[in-house]
Formats: structure tokens, sequence, C-alpha cells
């Protein structure tokens, strides 16, 4: 594992690479609006995916680099992405942008100008909780790029079966998490446990990545 500061617009970024010994693609992921990058799907993917050729590269966007208690406003966000996009360029490769809750949305947001190879969103927070008539759906649908979205079977911020499916083909792959919540924990008593539901998880992006580079 590195580390690599990036100066952005926004102020500075780091880049927690956690290199594969042979690199085929890297896989970008940014972090919530409530939290960093050691949220528990974001580790799992790190720990489980270099060994598949896949690169994890961890974006910690520049307000929490700065140490702030609340995130950017979403076009800042976006700002900061988009700046840190060269550094994850440099190996050479072709890089699947990604992030988990807000940072899914600046991965759909940004995917298709920045010509990302695919979209990972992780918890996509499909509306604020109670809140579904304030649907950020059209960021999901306009992302452009093959994505696969994975989510908590009871996510208060959109469960799976409040995705839209329009009609003349699915833009994207759904993956539920059982049990799952916005971060991906699972009740402490029953099935699945917080293990085999971080393995739903691995076990479903990493065969996606394969089918995605071919």
């Amino acid at each position: 594992m590195t580390t690599e500061s990036v100066d952005t617009p926004a102020g500075e970024a780091r880049v927690i690479w956690h290199t594969a010994p042979a690199a085929r693609l890297v896989l970008a992921l940014g972090h919530g609006a409530g939290g960093g990058t050691g949220a528990r799907d974001l580790m799992a993917l790190a720990a489980a995916l270099p060994s598949r050729g896949v690169t994890v590269a961890l974006v910690e966007q520049p307000w929490r680099v700065a140490g702030k208690k609340v995130a950017a406003a979403p076009k800042v966000l976006d700002e900061g992405w988009r700046a840190v996009w060269p550094a994850l360029l440099r190996p050479a490769l072709p890089v699947v942008a990604g992030g988990r809750s807000a940072g899914a949305r600046v991965a759909c947001r940004t995917a298709a100008a920045l010509d990302a190879a695919g979209v990972l969103a992780l918890a996509f927070p499909l509306h604020p909780p109670g809140r579904p008539e304030k649907s950020r759906a059209g960021e999901l649908l306009d992302a452009g790029r093959p994505t696969l979205v994975v989510q908590g079977g009871r996510d208060p911020f959109g469960n799976p079966g409040e995705f839209p499916r329009p009609a003349g083909g699915d833009p994207y792959e759904l993956v539920e998490v059982p049990g799952g919540d916005h971060g991906f924990a699972v009740p402490k008593r029953g099935a699945p446990t917080q293990d085999e539901a971080l393995a739903v998880i691995t076990g479903a992006v990493g065969p996606w990545l394969d089918r995605l580079i071919g």
C-alpha cells in the first residue's frame, strides 16, 4: 500500500494505492459523505481485488483530507475527482470509476466526460431517507458507461426494489446484499453474517470487472 497526495482546485486530495502485482485495470473508489476510505466495503474490495489483477485506488476527497466534518457540495466533489483522474491514469491501464454513497454519485456524474471504463456504484443514495420523491435516479441512468450497482436490502437511501428498470433493456446491473443497510452492516443475529455480506460484494464485483475488460 502506498499513499499519494494530489493537488486539486478544492485542496489536497489523497490516493491510497492497493497495487496488484500484475495489474490489468485500476478501480478508483471514492468515499461517502459520512465517512472515509476506511468503510467496510471499500476495505473489503481493496483486500480482495489485487489478487485478481485489479489495482484499487481509494480516493480521499480534499474536505476529508483537511479534517472537515461536513462534505463539500456536489460540484466541488466532482471538481476534486476530476483533478485526481490524471493520477489514476498514470499506470496506463483502463480505469473504472466508483465509490460508495456520495462517491458513487460523483462517479456516475463524471464517468462519461472522463471516459471511465465503467462505473461501480456501492450503496447508491437513490433518495434521502423517507423522501422517495427526491430521486437521484437520473445520475445513475445518465452515467453512460457499463454500471454495477451493489445495494443493501434494507438501505434507507433506496432498497433494490426501488431502483428504476426502464423498458428496452437494463442500463445497469444490480446486486443485492441481503440484510445490508447503507453501510452494508447486517443484523448481528441471522443470516448473512457480516463476513458473508462482504463476500457478496467482493464476489459480485470481481467477476463483473473480469467481464468488463474481457
